[in-house]
């Protein structure tokens, strides 16, 4: 009885302890308003960070995912706010690839012209590559590691779903990159992030790397920085509605990408899986998840409630006329970002100019804050 009485006391701890980490994680979150006129729920002096990684144009995941949330956040700013998107070009080499170099260097170029085509724009937002600035970046994540434990970083999810298994092919750079993410945010002082669901984990991280250095030498120096939630479209696999739409499928049909022409967008939601039932359209992703891909792509892009963009399409009672449907509003949402991204990419010299923009505005911040953290550590050299 001893014995039981003493594993239930136990079994309530463990219990206190998980709704506290999530009561601490609720507490770390901020959520996004949807619409297009509702002020961002963050301070004047936010500072909001976010990075993606260069793997060249992007598709409708993407774009109705991060990217969308992104340019909500440029299109709100507020005068003393500071809104710093990376190229994550370091954290393309976590896994190495062998004759990687030139296609890397197309990407990252891509990167950046499908940000500004997405409506990114550099005079309010700073567009950098992470590797231009990257010694400051990699500075602070050799100091972060001194401070990240080891048990924490093996627990990673990232970490335990792509490890090999094999110890003789694993390699530091995946089982590290999480801290260099963490630095990636607080060498600017990052205080918002917008993230996925996949990077929460990381960003926690952050915050517990910020605190503990805060207290290693008794500074308030790191903020704690809080995630910034949308509840952004999840887009499916047009083909497999039930993976999320991937580039790493190779099921070209599968995709639509920012770039797609009319004519193959047009096959491409033609061919989308989707069911039997081809009298009434509705969104329910358990019993018609094919159905439900295309709904969300309608509301992602209109900006429409589901209820809206159900009773915008009962009046088609054919598949034929809802993928006509569909794929009308995708061709019109992206003709502007198709256009845009053949100006970029034929304008090196102002793809250039951006980037030596966002170096210098991003270099500005990093110096000075670099040169505080060593003067807290006790590296500077003003003895």
């Amino acid at each position: 009885m001893f014995t039981k009485s003493i594993r239930s006391v136990a079994i309530t701890k463990s219990t206190i302890r998980k709704v506290g980490r999530r009561w601490n994680h609720m507490e770390s979150c901020v959520e996004l308003p949807m619409d297009k006129t509702s002020p961002l729920p963050i301070p004047d002096d936010a500072v909001i960070f976010s990075m993606i990684q260069p793997t060249g144009v992007i598709h409708l995941g993407n774009f109705l995912g991060a990217i969308n949330t992104w340019k909500q956040i440029n299109d709100k700013k507020r005068p003393d706010q500071k809104i710093i998107y990376g190229i994550a070009d370091l954290h393309a080499l976590t896994i190495p690839k062998k004759d990687y170099s030139s296609q890397l260097k197309t990407n990252r170029m891509e990167a950046i012209a499908t940000l500004l085509s997405c409506g990114i724009n550099p005079q309010v937002s700073t567009i950098n590559f992470q590797s231009m600035v990257g010694g400051y970046h990699t500075e602070l994540f050799w100091y972060l590691s001194c401070l990240a434990p080891l048990g924490y970083l093996n627990r990673m999810t990232q970490w335990k779903d792509k490890k090999s298994g094999d110890q003789t092919k694993e390699r530091l750079g995946l089982f590290a990159y999480p801290v260099l993410q963490a630095a990636d945010i607080m060498i600017y002082k990052g205080t918002h992030v917008p993230v996925g669901d996949d990077q929460s984990q990381h960003l926690e991280l952050t915050r517990y790397l910020s605190e503990r250095f805060n207290a290693m030498y008794n500074v308030d120096y790191f903020p704690s920085a809080k995630t910034l939630y949308s509840k952004s479209k999840k887009i499916a696999s047009l083909s497999n509605p039930s993976k999320k739409m991937s580039k790493s499928s190779e099921d070209r049909l599968s995709m639509i990408y920012v770039t797609d022409s009319p004519e193959s967008i047009r096959e491409k939601i033609k061919k989308a899986k989707t069911d039997s039932i081809s009298d009434t359209f509705y969104f329910d992703p358990v019993e018609r998840p094919g159905v439900s891909n295309l709904l969300e792509i309608v509301s992602g892009f209109q900006q429409k409630t589901m209820k809206e963009v159900e009773k915008d399409v009962s009046q088609l009672h054919d598949y034929r006329s809802l993928k006509e449907y569909v794929s009308d509003v995708i061709i019109e949402s992206l003709a502007p970002i198709r256009s845009n991204y053949t100006k970029y990419t034929n304008d090196k010299s102002y793809l250039e100019s951006v980037i030596q923009q966002g170096y210098e505005s991003s270099q500005e911040i990093a110096h000075k804050n670099l040169t505080d953290i060593k003067k807290i550590i006790g590296l500077s050299n003003d003895f």
